[in-house]
């Protein structure tokens, strides 16, 4: 049985090292060009060197995107880039398209390649394939059952890792290859800039009855029709183990630095829970509820068991349930005072019951009864995004530990 790796999204420096923290044993992430995520904030290469020595030092590695859809215009300075990848020591590089995989390979040719989930990678053939051109990872498309990727595992070189999503939302089109983004918006999904038209309210109309709208779902208001549950395998982590998966990935990149660390962490504790005891381990519901306190839509195992139906889809809101706020990020702690130094990301009063959790912990609760501001000034409330703020603790806190509380319990406002 290998262990597999928790590959985690970075979608910023910040991210990066609150993915490194809360347990990922590497993450991936987009520099300025050539990826899928415009959206996210991406990497600067001086911002990369910085994450990816972050990363080293705690021996976790980082992977590069560049798995668009180029045209020619798009491969402008790829070389360039490729050799700055290198110098900055990428421990890889991820591709979907044949044109950008010979520009990886005739510039760096010591760069390990690993092709995207872009590149609808659903049989054997096409495995290897890829396998004897190179590439020793594939991000297998999303649309194979669990059967099916185990029959892939069974039958590839040792030598061949496999990574499959295990979490994060799902695209309405096959391995991502959609064109409703361009159409709709001009905005191209397969070079990085969808609109994520599947989120839209969409109505039905009958060609000789203009301006009359049928409802396609049950809901007069019109419905989601392509909105998708997200993903979430956590209650079957012994079976993706089983199955020889070499990677478990995390979708994410423009998400919150929180979401990272919440979803990372309940993995991280899963999987280690697994792999300490396969013959005895007990599946904990608390790691769903934990994955729930960042925002989420209903969740789906996808593909894994059998073809989604209407019941993976969500109708009636495009919008994330989120029932807890980011309040805070602890910098410091002193034991002699037991004030902590905070970073603050959301509004905090006194009187708040908060939530404080940190990397492979349990979370502990209690109320803020004093804070001050940078100034040593007893204050009421903390409003100011990234305020600087003391806050004096019942229990031992440690820096990258992570304060959050209920959406519905502002003591004041």
């Amino acid at each position: 049985m290998i262990k597999p790796e928790l590959l985690a999204p970075a979608g910023d420096l910040e991210k990066l090292k609150m993915a490194v923290i809360y347990g990922a044993d590497a993450v991936y992430l987009g520099g300025e060009s050539f990826g899928l995520r415009k959206a996210s904030k991406n990497f600067t290469l001086k911002e990369m060197k910085e994450g990816i020595d972050f990363a080293h030092e705690r021996d976790r590695k980082v992977y590069v995107t560049l798995n668009i859809i180029p045209h020619d215009e798009d491969l402008i300075g790829i070389e360039e880039y490729l050799k700055d990848l290198r110098k900055i020591k990428v421990d890889g590089v991820l591709v979907a398209d044949p044109g950008m995989f010979v520009k990886v390979r005739n510039t760096i040719q010591d760069m390990p390649i690993h092709l995207s989930t872009q590149a609808s990678a659903t049989n054997y053939e096409t495995v290897m394939f890829w396998y004897n051109l190179g590439v020793r990872r594939i991000v297998l498309a999303r649309e194979l059952s669990l059967n099916e990727i185990k029959g892939i595992i069974k039958r590839i070189p040792e030598d061949l890792e496999i990574e499959t999503f295990v979490h994060g939302a799902m695209c309405i089109s096959y391995s991502g290859r959609c064109l409703l983004s361009n159409y709709m918006a001009g905005r191209d999904s397969n070079r990085g800039g969808c609109a994520h038209p599947c989120r839209w309210k969409y109505f039905l109309m009958e060609e000789e009855r203009k301006g009359q709208y049928f409802p396609v779902y049950e809901d007069d208001k019109g419905t989601f029709i392509f909105n998708s549950k997200d993903l979430c395998m956590i209650e079957h982590i012994p079976e993706l183990v089983k199955a020889g998966i070499s990677s478990f990935k995390i979708e994410g990149r423009v998400k919150s630095q929180y979401y990272v660390a919440t979803v990372v962490r309940s993995y991280r504790m899963a999987l280690d829970e697994y792999l300490k005891d396969p013959n005895n381990y007990v599946y904990k519901p608390q790691w769903l509820d934990e994955i729930k306190k960042a925002s989420y839509r209903d969740f789906t195992t996808g593909f894994y068991f059998n073809k989604p139906s209407g019941k993976d889809q969500v109708y009636t809101s495009s919008s994330y349930i989120r029932n807890y706020d980011f309040v805070g990020l602890v910098l410091d702690y002193d034991d002699k005072t037991r004030l902590a130094t905070v970073s603050q990301r959301n509004r905090m009063f006194v009187g708040d019951e908060i939530e404080i959790f940190g990397p492979n912990k349990d979370f502990v609760t209690q109320r803020i009864e004093k804070m001050w501001n940078e100034f040593g000034e007893e204050i009421e409330v903390a409003p100011h995004p990234e305020q600087i703020v003391k806050i004096e603790m019942k229990q031992r806190v440690e820096p990258w530990d992570i304060i959050r509380k209920d959406r519905g319990s502002d003591s004041i406002g």
